[in-house]
């Protein structure tokens, strides 16, 4: 939803939403400011608010869920017309207004003051549905604990590496027998100290050669003051079990996203375009609404998978990768063509035209990545399955 200049024309309230309260700023299609004061966040302060504007009212939020999500609710109870003006758009649209103070009233006026000028800055808010809904909050808890699993992993190595370096570089954290290893027994140090044997009956099924290099690693290597060893076996135990904990209820999340997704037909469609997996389909389905979007360009720039042409006269000239558009969806479609490397499907082989050109592999996955947006837009657009 991409409103028209003629389609902004009505009254605009700008709301800067927060956690306690609100700022409103109403502007009249003549840009005089009719309301400009704090709202609480409550059902019947808002609902007092949307009954004194008129009814073809373009409410505008910079935040469209957590504490943007009740006035967007009761705009929509009050039959009102609902947009969503992205916070950095905001503050990029902030500079072409008088002064430079941060304040909420100063930043509700920016809203609204954006959307009546330049409506095509704003965003549509979807219609919820609640199926969506509930995978949305489920892939939030999922993203967040990889957030905390990911930390717990850096830590872990951190004091591996600081303990022992020879250990550390053949242990691998995401591997739930490692995980078991270290949970049970503790640092490189409380493992020598466990036995050969012990080391091994907690390592059955992995690759004895690995384990025998790791035990050889710690054994060899130069063991610290005992202090030191007492305080990193507890440390080492806890993040090891954090990190276990996290991957397994990363892994029950994705299978109740799965489940909740299953009737979805776009979800079922996504998950037959090559290198895309149930992760990476369910983001997509979770976070496009395909309705928005004109054309796969405006698609692969919300993306931020887009490049962008810099040019000034005959001096420069040039095309590098945008630093815009949704980070979590950019790293999704790239790093999920690592996969489509080495196949000899159309994707496979436009990665290698692409290092043929000259391009490094980062630059060719990006390639790869457009141009299967263009498969997944289609894909998402027609809700048709991929066809090779």
């Amino acid at each position: 939803m991409h409103l028209t200049a003629s389609e902004a024309r009505g009254a605009v309230l700008g709301l800067d939403v927060g956690e306690a309260s609100h700022w409103a700023c109403l502007l009249t299609p003549d840009g005089e400011v009719a309301v400009n004061r704090p709202v609480e966040n409550t059902e019947r302060a808002l609902d007092d608010l949307l009954s004194q504007v008129d009814a073809s009212t373009l409410v505008v939020v910079d935040q469209v869920r957590n504490i943007g999500a009740l006035p967007i609710a009761r705009a929509r109870a009050a039959g009102l017309p609902v947009a969503y003006l992205p916070s950095i758009a905001a503050h990029q649209a902030s500079r072409l207004f008088p002064g430079d103070a941060k304040t909420d009233e100063r930043d509700a006026h920016v809203i609204a003051g954006t959307a009546t000028g330049v409506p095509d800055a704003l965003l549509p808010v979807p219609e919820r549905d609640e199926a969506l809904g509930a995978a949305r909050s489920l892939a939030s808890q999922r993203n967040h604990l990889v957030t905390c699993g990911t930390r717990d992993k850096n830590r872990l190595r951190s004091m591996l590496l600081e303990s022992c370096p020879a250990f550390e570089a053949l242990v691998d954290p995401s591997d739930a027998r490692w995980l078991r290893v270290l949970e049970r027994l503790g640092g490189p140090w409380a493992i020598v100290d466990a036995g050969r044997a012990a080391f091994g009956a907690l390592t059955r099924g992995a690759d004895r050669s690995a384990m025998a290099a790791a035990w050889d690693a710690a054994a060899s290597s130069t063991r610290p003051a005992e202090i030191m060893v007492k305080a990193e076996n507890p440390q080492v135990s806890m993040l090891a079990r954090r990190i276990s904990e996290a991957m397994s209820e990363v892994a029950r999340l994705d299978r109740e996203i799965a489940g909740l997704l299953e009737e979805d037909g776009t979800y079922a469609c996504l998950m037959t375009v090559p290198g895309i997996g149930p992760r990476t389909a369910s983001e997509l389905a979770i976070a496009i609404d395909i309705s928005a979007f004109p054309d796969h360009d405006h698609l692969a720039s919300y993306c931020g998978v887009a490049p962008r042409n810099r040019q000034s006269g005959t001096s420069i000239s040039s095309v590098t990768a945008s630093r815009q558009g949704n980070k979590r969806l950019k790293n999704l479609l790239i790093f999920s063509c690592n996969s489509l490397v080495r196949s000899k499907g159309r994707f496979g082989e436009y990665y290698r035209s692409c290092r043929a050109r000259g391009m490094c592999h980062g630059e060719a996955l990006k390639a790869v990545a457009r141009k299967r947006l263009k498969v997944i837009y289609a894909v998402m657009r027609d809700k048709a399955p991929y066809a090779a």
